[in-house]
């Protein structure tokens, strides 16, 4: 499964400057730690009110690693 792939195309349907995400991949035996950058006017939104988007992104990431046996982590810069 490509998680870089979920990730961007989840990010870029947020964000205002889609050409600006950028998702960086590191894979460890079972962990896959994905590294989200997008434009600074896009943070917010990305982020979402307390935190509520950024949980929801994290949450369909992991359940999709759970369907390979693989951790998934999502950070956002």
């Amino acid at each position: 499964m490509d998680y870089k792939q979920i990730l961007t195309d989840i990010a870029r349907a947020i964000v205002d400057t889609p050409e600006e995400v950028k998702v960086e991949e590191t894979v460890e035996e079972n962990e896959v730690k994905l590294t989200l950058t997008v434009a600074p006017d896009d943070t917010g939104m990305v982020i979402g009110r307390h935190g509520k988007i950024a949980k929801a992104i994290r949450s369909v990431m992991k359940v999709a690693g759970n369907k390979e046996g693989k951790h998934v982590t999502v950070e956002i810069e």
